[in-house]
């Protein structure tokens, strides 16, 4: 086996512990759940497991040391995701008067995924995840690298696609009821904008 079994056992465990732990992905799949339903919080879930796929490709190719090594061009990557959701939030306050011409979705599944793209490529947490925690788990005298970090990254993605997905589906059934009412709905959209700028800074403002 290219990986030590308790090694996996181990980072298993710990990955485990951090997705069940709400987190800005998990928070911001839920809002996606509440504002489009199901299949938002789905499609918004797929988003941040690709962007976790990506951070992972990055680490197996070695390219960690590079990202420790220019934080200025990882600062202003970070900063640029987190006033997006910043963006998102006050959209989503301010078209909280729109009325009936609004759709009861009020996301659609391809603005799901790529918001859930962006929220996961600006979380610091992901980045140190997955280029700082998740190495602690390679041995290269087992072999390959890539093979290990392939397997931790599917194991990675697959908990957090558990997790996130059911939190996003939950989510989606619950506020899909709620919306159907109009009052309701905008408070839907306050809330859930209210969420997305509070990602937003915090995002912006942790390092």
């Amino acid at each position: 086996m290219p990986i030590d079994p308790q090694l996996l056992a181990a980072f298993t465990l710990a990955t485990i512990v951090a997705m069940v732990t709400p987190g800005p992905d998990m928070l911001f799949v839920l809002g996606c759940g509440v504002r489009g339903g199901p299949r938002a919080g789905l499609l918004a879930t797929a988003g941040v497991i690709t962007g976790d796929a990506l951070f992972v490709a990055v680490a197996a190719a070695g390219l960690s040391a590079l990202l420790t090594a220019a934080p200025v061009a990882f600062t202003v990557v970070r900063i640029a995701g987190a006033a997006y959701l910043v963006y998102l939030g006050v959209q989503m306050i301010r078209r909280r008067n729109a009325g009936d011409e609004t759709p009861a979705g009020g996301m659609s599944g391809r603005r799901a995924y790529a918001n859930g793209l962006v929220s996961t490529m600006a979380n610091p947490q992901t980045i140190t995840f997955t280029v700082a925690f998740l190495p602690q788990f390679v041995d290269p005298a087992l072999g390959p690298v890539w093979i290990q970090f392939a397997i931790l990254g599917t194991v990675m993605i697959a908990l957090e696609a558990l997790a996130d997905g059911t939190v996003g589906v939950l989510a989606g059934r619950i506020g899909g009821r709620l919306r159907e009412r109009r009052t309701f709905r905008r408070r839907v959209d306050v809330a859930t904008g209210g969420v997305f700028i509070g990602l937003g800074v915090t995002l912006a403002t942790e390092s």
